[in-house]
């Protein structure tokens, strides 16, 4: 698909939210109540064009850099600029004149909004495969964010590989964008309604999680998810029996992340202070961490709060001294048939 197709569509067929045909690119409701207060700072004009396709505010980001690919209007971009506050950074990257011209014209109208004595925010022209060729430094950002975005953009894998590249160790990727339940055929791919609809260009989720791990991001974790409609009965018709969903997953950035769940023998324990979360931690759909409870993880688990910006909310439990086989806790079991060892039978011999 042409990049020019979604620039037209994003900078002149789309006036504002109202005009998109299916529930694609909308939030789906469900904005966590401290983010109400922070939406409503926003300028109108702002939130009028914002297409995205859920909430990719991770907690705990007082101070931090975020890099946000697609900020459109500068929805979130305002959003989270509100949540690093003073001392931290959010920078926009988007290749439609038309929305940046939106984000740039009201950027001191926020900043005297939020009360901050110089612009906490940039915005950059650019294409997302590229981002090497835009004036940001290798490791440097804590978290970066997209909202409905890559999944519009041709070269998948080259944006994943350029966010890793951006983030500093530790750092992670949050991002909402649409997935099918299958691969879809160049027919409704070269489509440009489905295509600017984000409809078109979404991934087969079952190629998603390969095309992360080779970006480096080894164990992706599925935060919420939701199915989307597609009421439009042209649309239906062109898409056939193809069920496309919002997802949103954080990938972190660690070398040592291993392909499964292993088991340590560890555990954490929430401490709380995370403002957002504070009196249960929620790290991915199966990791609901209760304060002061003790919380057995696996390796990776384990990493992924031991090793980033998280550190400091949690006491942790063990090391990796010692392995006790694959972490049955995340629902992964044994390839081997475990039914005469669990009746108490002898096991066949090693020997064919």
């Amino acid at each position: 698909m042409n990049v020019e197709v979604v620039k037209e569509y994003y900078g002149k067929v789309l006036k504002g939210s109202e005009d998109l045909k299916t529930s694609a690119c909308c939030d789906g409701g469900g904005v966590p109540g401290y983010l109400e207060a922070a939406i409503a700072n926003v300028h109108e004009e702002v939130r009028s064009k914002y297409y995205g396709c859920g909430i990719v505010i991770p907690a705990a980001l007082e101070s931090c850099r975020v890099l946000d690919l697609g900020s459109g209007s500068g929805r979130d971009v305002y959003l989270i600029s509100q949540l690093v506050g003073a001392d931290g950074e959010v920078v926009g990257v988007d290749m439609t004149d038309e929305q940046l011209a939106t984000a740039e014209a009201h950027k001191d109208w926020h900043m005297k909004k939020f009360g901050f004595a110089k612009p906490n925010v940039r915005f950059l022209k650019g294409y997302l495969e590229k981002l090497d060729e835009l004036d940001l430094h290798p490791g440097s950002f804590d978290v970066v964010v997209s909202n409905c975005v890559i999944n519009l953009c041709v070269d998948k894998l080259a944006v994943l590989r350029g966010a890793h590249r951006l983030l500093k160790p530790g750092g992670e990727i949050y991002f909402a964008d649409v997935y099918c339940d299958r691969r879809l055929p160049d027919e409704i791919r070269a489509d440009p309604l489905l295509y600017g609809e984000c409809l078109g260009g979404a991934l087969y989720w079952n190629d998603f999680l390969p095309m992360a791990k080779q970006a480096g991001f080894l164990d992706p974790r599925l935060v919420t998810s939701r199915p989307i409609s597609v009421d439009n009965e042209e649309m239906r018709q062109k898409l056939g029996q193809a069920q496309f969903f919002s997802a949103t997953y954080r990938l972190f950035k660690n070398d040592e992340l291993e392909s499964a769940c292993e088991d340590y023998g560890q555990a954490v324990v929430y401490r709380g202070g995370v403002p957002e979360q504070e009196q249960a931690f929620e790290l991915d759909e199966h990791h609901f961490i209760e304060r002061g409870k003790v919380f057995p993880v696996c390796g990776n688990t384990w990493r992924m709060l031991a090793e980033t910006r998280f550190q400091p909310y949690f006491d942790f439990v063990g090391d990796f001294s010692n392995h006790y086989g694959i972490f049955t806790d995340c629902g992964t079991s044994l390839p081997f048939n475990e039914a005469a060892l669990a009746q108490g039978s002898e096991p066949e011999s090693s020997c064919c």
